[in-house]
């Protein structure tokens, strides 16, 4: 039995209609929490989205990429991975071999190649201001100057909404930065990138030279290293266009 072209798009509309959406899982930062998605969750949610936020330890990047492969394993279907900044490393490395992950999305983030040391890149471009800011404590740990937070990190957010930020930092182990991971996710892996064109914790044309390199789709928004929150529904956007 021949069906008519009508019947063929009624058929096509409902099994695209009845394939589940991807499930979104963010992993925020150095310095950050899984809180500083608070933006981008309620969106995603509203949207259908099923929304995981990794809460990573920050206290090794294998640390961190084992955390963020436990949340992987526990979905079950497609899964679009996201990541901001030293997140987007831990994302380059959990993601690699996993064939749920169907998208990467880079949030002015690294993605390092394999086997590149995460600071390695950087060092073809000048240093961002926030590099100045960074103390470390006795355990090798790094944080941002408090006094220097709001200009260096999110100079486009309100300065009480900055404050809090400052205070509630989580810091990250300067080993990190010397890390690398054994394979690079973006080589298989379609990928999106947002670049903060007023970034100053990571140099914008870095996370060109990046999202270049990946052959990921670039998106670039006038921000600060946190487009996430100045920008929520524009970087909803971006992630929701890899979930397509």
């Amino acid at each position: 039995m021949k069906l008519l072209p009508i019947a063929i798009l009624a058929l096509a509309t409902a099994a695209h209609a009845a394939a589940p959406k991807p499930a979104i899982i963010l992993v925020h930062g150095a310095f950050a929490d899984a809180s500083s998605w608070s933006k981008v969750i309620p969106i995603l949610e509203h949207d259908g989205y099923s929304v995981t936020a990794v809460q990573i330890p920050l206290t090794s990047l294998a640390d961190d990429i084992a955390t963020t492969k436990r949340a992987l394993d526990g979905q079950k279907g497609p899964i679009v991975l996201v990541g901001h900044s030293y997140g987007g490393a831990v994302i380059t490395g959990a993601a690699a071999g996993n064939p749920n992950v169907k998208s990467l999305v880079y949030v002015a983030a690294f993605a390092p190649d394999a086997n590149e040391p995460l600071a390695a890149a950087g060092q073809k471009f000048p240093a961002p201001p926030l590099n100045a800011a960074l103390v470390p404590d006795s355990g090798g740990f790094l944080y941002v100057d408090r006094s220097k937070f709001h200009e260096n990190f999110c100079q486009d957010l309100p300065e009480a909404e900055a404050r809090v930020m400052a205070v509630t930092q989580k810091p990250l182990h300067n080993s990190a930065f010397g890390a690398s991971v054994p394979e690079a996710g973006w080589k298989t892996i379609p990928s999106w990138y947002i670049v903060s064109t007023s970034d100053r914790a990571i140099n914008p044309d870095l996370e060109r030279f990046y999202a270049k390199r990946a052959g990921a789709k670039k998106t670039e928004i006038n921000s600060s290293h946190v487009p996430f929150l100045s920008h929520p529904k524009e970087v909803v956007k971006v992630i929701e266009a890899a979930a397509k």
